[in-house]
């Protein structure tokens, strides 16, 4: 019998990679939370436009595309390097999903999950603020589902800013002391986290993480990444 993925209201199932090798039974089990792309930015107006001629937003007019990918593309570098670390350092449990998106409108989404332009302006539609039932009411659902599945000594990781209270204070009231986040992110821009995180999964290095509740959540801003050198020409 075909292993089964522990999905959502509005989610599908999808196969997520988990980390392989020597080390993996030393691993705690660990799934990633990924903050949203903003749709209401610069690249979110210009992939609904009706005069978009590229083939993600061709795509999402006649058919669909999975959110993974359209949130990467709205958000550039940042979000595509969630995802890929999230894909490259998930250790769930079985039947667990890797990876979740968190979502405006709709609570936790998987990355493979398809969407179209009404579905995405759908689940888009509200303001990621912990006081916003519209918000609020569907992360709380899929976050308690998701704690009842993954069991006691799972690490729950949000990739996203610890700064402010729209994903901490949800996420801590559900997960408590098995909410942790990567150490590296403090300081740090979106960009500059985008492409750190880019790194480790270059390096096959992940980050340190620490638990969410009582962490110093803002702090000096590290120092720059340095350039990767370019390879020789032939």
């Amino acid at each position: 019998m075909s292993e089964k993925r522990i999905t959502f209201e509005g989610m599908t199932p999808g196969s997520q990679r988990q980390v392989l090798g020597k080390s993996e039974r030393a691993e705690p089990r660990r799934i990633f939370l990924l903050s949203p792309a903003n749709a209401s930015g610069v690249r979110g107006n210009t992939l609904f436009s009706p005069k978009a001629r590229f083939a993600l937003a061709h795509r999402l007019r006649s058919s669909s595309a999975p959110l993974g990918e359209v949130f990467s593309f709205i958000s550039g570098l940042y979000f595509r390097g969630k995802l890929a670390y999230a894909e490259r350092f998930a250790n769930p449990p079985a039947g667990v999903a890797g990876a979740h998106i968190i979502t405006a409108a709709a609570g936790l989404w998987l990355p493979q999950q398809l969407v179209t332009v009404a579905r995405l302006k759908a689940i888009c539609a509200a303001r990621v603020d912990p006081d916003d039932p519209k918000y609020r009411k569907p992360l709380d659902r899929d976050a308690r589902r998701l704690r009842a599945v993954i069991g006691p000594d799972t690490q729950v990781v949000l990739l996203g800013s610890i700064s402010t209270p729209k994903y901490v204070i949800p996420l801590l009231e559900v997960f408590g002391e098995r909410l942790y986040f990567p150490q590296d992110f403090v300081g740090r821009g979106d960009m500059s986290r985008g492409g750190l995180l880019l790194r480790c999964c270059t390096s096959e290095s992940p980050l340190e993480y620490a638990p969410v509740a009582n962490a110093t959540r803002r702090g000096r801003r590290p120092p720059k990444l340095t350039r990767l050198a370019r390879p020789a020409k032939k």
